[in-house]
């Protein structure tokens, strides 16, 4: 079977949604012989015309046009389409008009084109003062039209599974939630927390783990006292400000490191420290890497509820809203109930369903 794949970006660009699309690839043409078309919605990407294999086509520009002529050149009687879907990775604004005509427009020139959308996001709300407020509504349009387009829609959230639901106006009942898989390996054979070195580890955007210094440093504090953190690591692009030492202890900044480098480290630490919305946790792919790891995931609070089978103090920490000591004995059993509910939506999980819903045969019957 062969598909194509759509994507904002891939390698060597550094784009969370382009590496699940690409891990996704590989774990469907290793597991079920799928071979994927890649095509890169970002005019401005530069990269190879082959990736692991892979052939990658790019649009010329931000068009449908543009877009029609990848899509349409292609031989395939029966075409089947996998979108990873996120406005902002299409658009400056979120609204990405033009690839949403593209694909009307490539569905209405053929009966056998079958489409598979992967919602990642759907539209961006937020007060008047912010653009998100003047451009929310037509994101919900154009979501609007790719779920009643689509064939089969996928998404990480079950609050965003909820919106399908609705917008699709009963065409879509059935939406798999599947909260995002680490992008940094699912290693084997992992040893407990007691057996690993006393090491902190804070891995992500620039943004997030800014959050973490800026926003959450006392919690930060308490956690390292606490579990006697003897080694703090920082992972990821430089941040554009002095990190300070904690609890004397100096923050060693690795910069940007190879998957397997993360792996390795994340392998051998006690704790995950994050300061990301813990109601959007499911779409984390820095969550995601913590829980496969099976390192303690500890976080901060924020306003909200438990949702996609997370709960707070069973799957991860909060280090700011516990009174009591935290102990490697408690914090061995968040540790492994993390790497539980993780395993149900691990990858080689995800590329059976996708490929499910992939398949011409279903989805013609559908």
């Amino acid at each position: 079977m062969e598909i194509t794949t759509i994507v904002p970006r891939l390698p060597p660009a550094v784009d969370g949604v382009g590496d699940y699309g690409l891990n996704l690839a590989r774990q469907m043409r290793e597991d079920f012989g799928i071979i994927t078309n890649f095509v890169i919605g970002d005019a401005n990407w530069t990269g190879e015309g082959v990736i692991e294999g892979f052939a990658v086509k790019q649009v010329a520009d931000c068009s449908r046009t543009a877009l029609l002529k990848l899509l349409l050149n292609q031989d395939d009687v029966k075409q089947t389409l996998l979108l990873h879907y996120v406005g902002y990775g299409y658009a400056r604004r979120g609204c990405p008009v033009w690839l949403v005509e593209a694909l009307e427009r490539w569905r209405k020139e053929g009966n056998n084109r079958r489409l598979v959308t992967m919602f990642h996001e759907i539209y961006a709300f937020g007060p008047i003062w912010n653009s998100q407020f003047w451009t929310s509504p037509l994101q919900r349009n154009l979501a609007t039209r790719l779920i009643k387009l689509s064939d089969r829609c996928i998404t990480s959230k079950e609050g965003y599974a909820d919106i399908i639901r609705k917008f699709s106006q009963g065409k879509h009942s059935d939406i798999p939630t599947l909260p995002v898989f680490s992008n940094v390996g699912e290693p084997k054979n992992l040893t407990p927390l007691s057996e690993r070195q006393r090491r902190l580890v804070i891995f992500g955007s620039i943004g997030s783990r800014s959050r973490v210094y800026q926003q959450s440093f006392l919690a930060l504090q308490k956690t390292c006292q606490e579990l006697e953190i003897e080694e703090i690591l920082d992972i990821g692009s430089p941040v554009n400000f002095q990190i300070e030492p904690i609890n004397g202890i100096p923050v060693n900044c690795l910069g940007i490191k190879s998957s397997q480098e993360i792996s390795n480290i994340l392998s051998s630490s006690l704790v995950g420290f994050f300061n990301y919305h813990t109601d959007y946790l499911s779409k984390s792919g820095i969550f995601a890497a913590y829980c496969s790891h099976r390192l303690l995931p500890i976080g901060v609070w924020y306003k909200g509820k438990d949702g996609d089978g997370l709960q707070a103090g069973k799957h991860y920490w909060l280090a700011d809203r516990n009174d009591h000591t935290l102990n490697l004995l408690e914090g061995q059993v968040v540790a492994d109930n993390a790497f539980t509910w993780y395993q149900q939506h691990q990858l080689s999980v995800q590329a059976s369903i996708f490929a499910s819903y992939l398949s011409i045969n279903r989805l013609c019957s559908e």
